[in-house]
């Protein structure tokens, strides 16, 4: 074939492969910045609002000897995203998905409607003030993938605080523009051991002489996952303060499941555990993540059959409450799973796991730490921010936990325990420490921010300033 045909082919065939590798979720592996602009996200399908920030989505490779892909969502600032700092959500579970939890039901600027199928602002949106990175972990989670079936089986804290600086890093280099921005992590849950444990990944990677990319101020974390035996103890006092379990159990479960891991019990305590699952009450009648809370009550049909009496034919009318909805998260799969949502956001359609999911089963979760106290004392001890706060309406990791743990760093108290206010009215509790805030959120659950999103914004806002709680 001639030369001149060769050209002309190749002329011809150029924008096609372009266009495949886009639509396809090709991944770049050259020309980082090239592969910022394929990230962008130019349409959301179901918008019921104009975008006027820019956000991008894609993956990124962290091993490339297995091939392992880590998915991630990133937002800018709704207004001067250069001025703003950089926060990265890390969801708990573990195994839990940062855009499923963190974006679309908690702190991002898009909420999924009941329908499954639109989307409207939310208004109380952290990249008020920030811009966030959301991002999918550890692969199996959401749209992350693995070419090894065998990394699936090999995750755990260790290996994911590895794999997520890594992300970091190469993330940097995709985005060149955020190098040595102020640099925050943020995270609930089991985030309890992701947060402080990328933060010392950070703080260990840049001791030896390198560029420093991740200019890292510090951390904030909600109802987090910290120290086994405190998490044990304050469980248990939570459960039976506020009347959940009977007096027997509670003194059965400090007997046996204090020394325990908290993320997997075995014998007498796993016992326990299915006690209190019954003294609690039938599933789908109370919220375990927030107590005081309406349940999600579309599943009650599988609960109640029709001969229990019970009638379920209809939706309770708390559904239809703008404020709080406690089925937001089923909608969020819905959404996720729908092939013109995945294409818009660059989903590899023939990689990634068929079905999207909240979260993945962490049964071959390989480490678990029983405690990371020794890392808040090494980050503290640097002059890092940290914060943490909790719902005090959470069963799951109970406000009891979290004060035990901060209890045990044996900090000196910087300023009185007191009250903090919002529109005039008492919006929690906060105690100052030497080297860290911690902050109660009133009425809120597990999720604080799902539940208590207007003051979860106010926290937020504090933890950026770095301010003490508003006073009255």
């Amino acid at each position: 074939m001639e030369i001149r045909t060769w050209v002309l082919v190749f002329y011809l065939l150029f924008p096609l492969v372009a266009l495949i590798q886009t639509n396809c979720g090709v991944h770049g592996s050259g020309d980082p910045s090239g592969q910022q602009e394929r990230d962008r996200v130019t349409y959301l399908p179901g918008l019921t609002f104009n975008v006027s920030f820019s956000h991008y989505s894609g993956y990124v490779n962290v091993n490339e000897t297995t091939g392992k892909w880590l998915f991630y969502w990133f937002i800018e600032a709704l207004e001067d995203p250069s001025s703003k700092p950089l926060v990265i959500w890390l969801e708990g579970g573990p195994g839990c998905s940062g855009i499923g939890f963190g974006e679309v039901t908690q702190i991002g600027p898009f909420r999924v409607n009941s329908d499954g199928r639109t989307i409207r602002f939310n208004r109380y949106s952290w990249h008020q003030f920030a811009n966030v990175i959301y991002l999918e972990f550890p692969v199996g989670t959401g749209f992350s993938y693995s070419d090894t079936p065998a990394d699936l089986l090999a995750n755990g804290d260790k290996r994911t605080a590895e794999d997520n600086l890594v992300f970091l890093l190469k993330w940097f280099e995709r985005f060149p523009q955020y190098k040595g921005r102020d640099f925050y992590i943020v995270g609930e849950s089991y985030g309890g051991h992701y947060v402080p444990q990328l933060a010392r990944a950070i703080i260990r990677h840049q001791q030896v002489p390198r560029e420093r990319s991740i200019n890292l101020k510090g951390y904030l974390v909600g109802n987090p996952l910290t120290d086994d035996y405190n998490d044990h103890i304050g469980f248990a006092q939570f459960m039976w303060s506020v009347g959940l379990i009977s007096d027997q159990t509670y003194e059965q479960y400090n007997k046996f499941c204090p020394n325990m891991s908290f993320f997997l019990r075995t014998g007498q305590c796993l016992k326990l555990v299915s006690v209190i699952d019954s003294e609690f009450g039938r599933p789908l009648t109370v919220d375990r993540y927030s107590i005081f809370a309406p349940p999600c009550t579309r599943n009650y049909s599988s609960f109640f059959p029709p001969t229990s009496g019970i009638s379920v034919t209809k939706t309770p009318t708390v559904l239809l409450d703008k404020k709080y909805d406690p089925c937001t998260e089923n909608y969020a799969v819905t959404y996720f799973n729908l092939p013109e949502v995945r294409k818009a956001l660059h989903v590899n359609p023939n990689t990634a796991p068929s079905r999207w999911d909240l979260c993945r089963d962490p049964t071959n979760w390989t480490d678990s730490a029983s405690t990371v106290l020794d890392i808040y004392r090494e980050v503290i001890s640097l002059g890092l921010r940290v914060w943490v706060y909790s719902g005090n309406a959470d069963s799951i990791i109970p406000i009891t936990s979290t004060r035990y743990s901060i209890n045990a760093l044996k900090l000196p108290t910087a300023s009185p325990f007191r009250a903090w206010y919002h529109e005039r009215l008492v919006g929690g509790w906060t105690q100052e420490y030497v080297g860290l805030n911690f902050v109660s959120v009133r009425g809120a659950g597990h999720k604080v921010i799902l539940t208590r999103p207007k003051l979860s914004l106010v926290l937020f806002k504090s933890f950026l300033e770095g301010k003490s709680m508003p006073d009255f």
